[in-house]
């Protein structure tokens, strides 16, 4: 047996602490060679990270940054887990969506499921998904108080309910042992739909609650969704403040209805997205559970009463239709910190979610993603890993305090429900939706196999079409449709003339100096659609024009560098003008020459950072791609 010294191990204790002053020093001398003079704190802010809501990520994180103690996992104020175990014990929930209509179709599919891996089911019921009256076939065979099953009804969340107790009643389940939630939600369907929220409504869901308490202790009648808000653009801090003023909203609701504060929080599970941020989904999850617990604590509910129910969902903004392969691992990455973050119940989304109705492969693929990371990758088997770490213990500190205001600004107008009607939800979505929009249009959030590394000869995926989602309150935005609107028009063009729009790839000199920036051009017209002709590998003033015409494209872009520009980017731009290019770019920034190039016929420069979208546009209207 190995006896420890008295006074523990000592990591590195023969080598002296370094301080923040020498680290800084370092960055100052590594920035100097880029060109850029920063000194002491100033060059730690020259490798700042601005996110959303006003949140900065540093280059370095000390023990100076930690906010405080956070607790114990399963104590208030449940920073670090609802439950003491974790997810160490069984894993979390792999939950299932499933919204095909067809209740035989769907009944195949959630067999399969139950049989590999998935642990329970999310049901879409009603006019976007199974018939209320083909309930009980797609749950035919399903052992009820085994799986549990959340139902996501819509409007018609009361004959959902309802239909479901009948099955309990009828196959013999004993109602101490149903598990699930009944997912009446209809601030939700106010917010995805825009009408108005019937205090009928709000009466039944809050009757289906007192029932659950009284007579199914495992069901949850309440949906806290905060997906309608991350659809519609929010960011993490405002989505995170719009479930907090919803399930404030409820509380109110349930305690006018007769229940206890503890009894009310009981009924209510809260749905997040998790993205391919996996930093940002960790301290969201890890957020929403301290707010929540201080919002029980001021209500005057019992500390464990706190311990928020999570239930994450990969996130559909990020689902891209083009490239639809490289989902997969956006949703590994947003799975895996779902379940980091300490998610109760986890719904991969298939990597076709963008697509239409997902097919079998697909659902294999989103349950067997939870799989591997419960039981290859073991990610169950650590409580709260992320505990600790002073990133993202400050991160989840910060986005705590953005969420919390912005949920006070939602109270101060009235609560939830008055703020969706008024539209101040709406309006303020919609700014940081267009602050977003312009980043993913200049490609400083770029998206893999959309607007980096596309491939315009990839084969469409088809799905079957699914039913038409509730429509008329807040908008549903994805990353990727400005560049899918681009590309749509480029398909077109190729459907009705047998080729796609082209950009001839006017490379100089060897292949040393020009392949970087025509890699460059060609990923970004990719981007939009257009294919890139680089054939002959270089061209000149003398062959320019040539190449130019065989090429088969009507606008052209010079590619190389600053030095060979110099000599040659001025004539090969007029040859090309004089072969009929519509347009010529310019690979780079100009500089001092820029009054030559524009002189010789260059008539835009695109260079990294700049304005993908307007560009792209712009070239598809003067080829006359409709």
């Amino acid at each position: 047996m190995t006896v420890l010294p008295e006074n523990g191990l000592s990591l590195a204790a023969e080598f002296p602490d370094a301080t923040r002053e020498q680290w800084q020093s370092l960055v100052e001398g590594v920035l100097r060679k880029t060109g850029r003079d920063a000194a002491g704190t100033a060059a730690e802010e020259a490798l700042s990270t601005q996110l959303q809501d006003g949140l900065t990520t540093r280059p370095l994180y000390t023990s100076e940054d930690a906010p405080g103690d956070a607790g114990y996992p399963g104590l208030a104020p449940f920073t670090r887990g609802g439950r003491p175990e974790g997810a160490a014990v069984s894993g979390w929930e792999v939950r299932q969506r499933h919204t095909r209509p067809d209740p035989v179709r769907t009944n195949e599919a959630v067999l399969s499921d139950l049989e590999n891996g998935v642990t329970s089911l999310w049901l879409s019921v009603g006019s976007s998904g199974v018939p209320v009256s083909g309930l009980a076939t797609a749950l035919e065979g399903v052992y009820l108080d085994l799986a549990p099953v959340a139902l996501d009804a819509g409007d018609e969340f009361g004959p959902a309910a309802a239909e479901l107790f009948r099955l309990y009643d009828k196959r013999g389940v004993e109602r101490h042992t149903a598990r699930g939630t009944l997912g009446a939600d209809p601030v939700g369907q106010l917010a995805r739909t825009g009408g108005e929220t019937a205090e009928e409504a709000i009466t039944e869901a809050a009757g289906l609650a007192a029932l659950c308490h009284r007579e199914y202790p495992g069901l949850r009648a309440i949906s806290v969704d905060a997906l309608p808000y991350h659809e519609a653009g929010a960011s993490d801090a405002q989505e995170l403040g719009c479930s907090l003023a919803t399930g404030v909203g409820w509380l109110r609701d349930l305690t006018a209805a007769g229940l206890s504060v503890e009894a009310a929080c009981a009924q209510l599970e809260f749905r997040y997205a998790a993205t391919a941020d996996q930093f940002l989904t960790i301290a969201k999850l890890r957020a929403a559970r301290r707010l929540w617990a201080r919002v029980a604590e001021v209500c005057g509910a019992p500390a464990h009463a706190g311990a928020q129910r999570q239930h994450a969902v990969t996130s559909p903004v990020m689902m891209t239709r083009r490239d639809p392969w490289v989902n997969m691992l956006r949703t590994t990455v947003a799975s895996l910190a779902a379940g980091l973050g300490g998610a109760d119940a986890v719904t991969v989304l298939p990597f076709d979610h963008a697509l239409g109705l997902p097919d079998a492969f697909a659902r294999r693929i989103a349950r067997n993603t939870s799989t591997i990371l419960l039981e290859e990758s073991h990610l169950g088997r650590v409580i709260d890993p992320a505990g600790g770490s002073w990133y993202v213990e400050a991160l989840t500190d910060e986005l705590a305090h953005a969420a919390w205001t912005w949920f006070q600004e939602i109270e101060r107008a009235g609560g939830q429900r008055a703020a969706l009607r008024d539209g101040m939800i709406g309006e303020r979505l919609a700014a940081t939706w267009a602050d977003r929009t312009t980043r993913l249009a200049k490609r400083r959030e770029p998206i893999t196999g959309v607007s980096e590394f596309p491939q315009i000869d990839q084969d469409p995926v088809e799905r079957d079409t699914p039913p038409d989602p509730p429509r008329g309150g807040l908008p549903t935005v994805r990353r990727d449709e400005a560049y899918e609107t681009l590309r749509a028009r480029s398909d077109a063009h190729l459907a009705a003339t047998g080729t796609r729009p082209r950009v001839f790839l006017a490379a100089l000199g060897p292949a040393a100096a020009h392949t970087a920036r025509a890699s460059f051009a060609a990923g970004l017209f990719q981007a939009g659609g257009i294919e890139p002709v680089h054939d002959p590998v270089s061209v000149d003033a003398d062959t320019a024009a040539d190449a130019f015409t065989r090429s088969g494209a009507t606008v052209a872009c010079v590619c190389s560098s600053d030095a060979l520009y110099a000599d040659q980017a001025a004539p090969v731009a007029e040859a090309l003008k004089s072969a009929g290019a519509a347009r010529v770019f310019l690979a780079g920034r100009p500089g001092e020459q820029r009054e030559t190039y524009e002189r010789a016929g260059v008539d835009e420069f695109v260079v990294a950072g700049g304005d993908a979208i307007a560009v792209l546009t712009s070239v598809l209207d003067r080829m006359g791609v409709a």
